[in-house]
């Protein structure tokens, strides 16, 4: 996306790249709410079927989003956002699924769904549609919950869960935003890499976690079938929090410094008052530069990568196996215990509510990931991510008692 909005439109800054990159989870964040009741009253056939039209709409105004002769970054924005709005009949699915299935076979069925969304995301957008089928044999998006489960079951939802199960899947899918989105430019501080070398070697691990999330999402089926759906959610939680202590920095070896804004072959002083500023002024004599390479290094603009020791490569592989392993693990998990607590009634509007916080996490992660590390370094971001997924932990155990399924709960066996 940064690269093919740069490409189009030369005024689009890194700024309004921000706003680009947000504007897909900011539709689907308000896109979720409104495809989730529109399935609890009518036939879940609609808001598929309008989801995806706007999805081809809005795909289609990618394809032709360079012929304009200017403003052509909005255009990218709108094409992105509906995209996103699209998106939103994620909730739609997993109501469905959640009414479609017993207790005993939504972890299995939840799990399918996500690793078939994790294929599709690997393998290609022309093979979303036939895998993301393929959980359920034969799909009729207007069977209602009755046809599954008793709907006049009596007892009220608790909203404490709910409140809960919409915290932990918001911090989730927030921890994964940050990990996504600090790992081009870490690796470009700390590794010297050029942008391209950033991107290629990234888009590999990506991709190898991408397989890595597929064979994760199979074998959780089966270990939370010992385990329970809460335990598992639990153990999900600590390997990420073992994943990103491993990324904070150790040791006295300093990264590469890239120098190319300073003009002047003396160190620069730093102010108490400039540490809270990514852009900061520079007293100069011109320094003899090569302009035909890209620089590398950690920017001397950032003023923590003169003291900041280095994160080594075998710290950030290990971290991204280790995040790679409990995403996924916490994702499934999640939604899954979500679905069982909410009980027999249509769960449309809920689920929508819980995309749009995962979506609302997407929004924050990247912005509050870029000014921490930006102004501060990677030290204190992933400190503060440890120290966020340290109190998920804590809501996880207040209310771990109360996160059960409905029917467990008021005593009912559902089928």
């Amino acid at each position: 996306i940064r690269i093919l909005t740069l490409f189009i439109d030369l005024t689009a800054d890194a700024s309004f790249l921000g706003w680009i990159i947000s504007s897909y989870s900011l539709g689907q964040m308000i896109a979720s709410p409104l495809f989730g009741l529109w399935s609890n009253y009518r036939p879940r056939r609609e808001p598929l079927l309008v989801s995806i039209a706007i999805s081809v709409a809005a795909n289609c105004l990618y394809a032709y989003v360079h012929l304009p002769t200017s403003h052509n970054k909005y255009y990218m924005l709108v094409a992105r956002a509906l995209v996103g709005f699209g998106a939103g009949n994620v909730a739609v699915v997993r109501s469905y699924i959640a009414g479609a299935t017993s207790l005993t076979e939504r972890t299995s069925a939840m799990a399918n769904t996500s690793a078939c969304q994790a294929i599709g995301f690997i393998l290609g957008p022309e093979h979303q549609v036939d895998d993301i089928g393929r959980p359920c044999k034969s799909i009729n998006f207007e069977a209602e919950e009755s046809d599954y489960v008793d709907q006049d079951a009596q007892g009220n939802i608790d909203q404490v869960a709910v409140v809960a199960t919409n915290i932990l899947f918001f911090v989730i899918l927030f921890v994964f935003a940050v990990f996504e989105t600090i790992a081009t430019p870490l690796t470009m501080d700390m590794y010297s890499w050029t942008r391209k070398e950033a991107v290629f070697y990234n888009g590999i691990i990506l991709g190898a976690i991408g397989i890595e999330s597929v064979i994760v999402f199979m074998v959780v089926k089966v270990i939370s079938k010992k385990t329970g759906e809460r335990a598992t959610l639990y153990g999900g939680l600590l390997i990420i929090l073992v994943g990103f202590f491993i990324l904070l920095p150790w040791g006295k070896k300093l990264p590469n410094i890239q120098w190319e804004d300073i003009k002047n072959n003396s160190v620069p002083r730093i102010i108490f008052n400039e540490m809270f500023t990514p852009l900061w002024k520079l007293q100069t004599t011109q320094l003899p530069s090569n302009h035909t390479a890209e620089p590398t290094g950690c920017s001397v603009v950032q003023p923590w990568c003169l003291y900041t020791p280095l994160i080594h490569l075998a710290q950030y592989i290990t971290s991204d196996i280790l995040i790679g392993l409990g995403y996924p693990v916490c994702n499934v998990m999640s939604y899954t215990l979500y679905s069982k607590i909410l009980g027999p009634k249509p769960q449309g509007i809920y689920m929508g509510w819980l995309t749009a916080s995962g979506s609302g996490a997407r929004i924050l992660g990247p912005v509050f990931v870029s000014q921490i590390y930006t102004h501060f370094g990677p030290r204190w971001a992933f400190s503060l991510i440890c120290g966020i997924i340290i109190f998920s932990l804590l809501v996880l155990e207040a209310a771990y008692k109360r996160l059960t399924a409905f029917s467990v709960r008021y005593g009912m066996m559902q089928q």
